[in-house]
This record gives structure tokens, sequence and C-alpha cells, in this order.
């Protein structure tokens, strides 16, 4: 379980695919803090570390399902990744619940500077019947994009805004997001929960 907030734009070292499944070296300045199965999220996406390398780096697999789910097939060596260890249970919940089970993913559809902050538009399919059960965002409600906890204002059918403080654009990931690159989407596990009572 997670938070959504990130601890660290991390660079990945290497990615390199072995069968269906994909490799993913990250150099983190608390690698050395790790320990073998441990799970951290990465863009918001829950892996394992499957191995330590003493040089502040570490190793996770992604397995075909999770690259089919998410944006992580496009991670090359010197992309930047949102990292988030677990959330410990005395600590305090900034952000909000976070599986780190990404639902879709979306495309940035534009950035716009308002006012100090940096406004991001996404679109993804809407589907109906996943609509029915959750997945959708409303209006000031949660919504994890590359891992990261945000709220969510001009929600539609298929598309959200969200408005990114300069702390966060320049700690996470989102200073490299523009109009098309692809981003990890998690609506929030409340809203599921809610819906799925209603359809019973």
């Amino acid at each position: 379980m997670f938070s959504g907030i990130v601890e660290e734009a991390a660079t990945v070292v290497s990615a390199s695919q072995q069968g269906g499944n994909l490799s993913l070296r990250i150099k983190s300045s608390f690698a050395d803090e790790l320990t073998i199965d441990q799970s951290v999220a990465h863009n918001g996406v829950c892996l394992t570390v499957v191995e330590l390398h003493g040089d502040s780096t570490y190793s996770v697999t992604a397995i075909q399902e999770t690259l089919d789910r998410s944006n992580l097939g496009l991670l090359t060596a010197g992309s930047l990744v949102n990292l988030e260890r677990s959330m410990r249970l005395d600590g305090r919940l900034d952000g909000h619940i976070v599986q780190g089970h990404v639902d879709t993913t979306a495309v940035c559809d534009s950035v716009e500077e308002v006012d100090g902050s940096t406004y991001f538009k996404f679109v993804y399919t809407d589907n109906p019947e996943l609509r029915a059960k959750g997945y959708l965002t409303v209006e000031k409600g949660s919504v994890t994009v590359n891992g990261v906890s945000l709220t969510v204002c001009d929600s539609e059918p298929g598309s959200f805004r969200v408005a990114i403080i300069p702390y966060t654009f320049e700690h996470t990931n989102f200073r490299t997001i523009t109009p098309g690159t692809k981003v990890n989407i998690e609506f929030d596990i409340l809203g599921k929960y809610i819906a799925g009572m209603l359809v019973r």
C-alpha cells in the first residue's frame, strides 16, 4: 500500500527484455536501504526488488501484463521514474490510499501555466462498463498519475486536469511530461468500492 507521495524521481540505468518481461535497473538515493522482496512503486506500479547491486542501484522485473497496462515498457536508460516505498502503518497518510495497481494509461493532452502552477490535462479511453465499477474521476476527488497523489479538477468522462505546484513539478517526472506523453493512472480505490456496492 502507498500514499502517492513520491520520494524521488530516480534514473533508469538500464532496461532489458527477459523473454516477455522487462528488467529495470534503477539508481536511487535510498537503494542501499532496500531489501530483497521489498515493494516499491515505480510510476505508480508496485514492483518487487529482486536484486541489490551495491552501487546505489537495484533491479525489479515487470511482467507482460504490467507492461500492457502501464507505461513502464516505454522506459529506457536515462528515463526518470517516480519512486515511493510502501507506506508505514505508523506514519501519516499525506496523500490518499494507493494500491500500486495501475488501472489504465492516459495521454497528456495539454500543459498550461496558470498563476504559478502548471495545469496538465489527461485523456483516456472512457469505458462505460468500467466507469460503472468506479474507474472514473470525480471533481475534487483523488487520482494517481505516475504514482503522484493529486486532486482532480475539470473532471469529464475520459478526461481530467490536475494542477501541479512548483515543488511537485521539480521533484517528480512531471517536469518531463509534454503533450503526447503516456502516463499511468490509478483511480481512487474508495470510489471503486462504493461503485461495487451500488451495483450489487
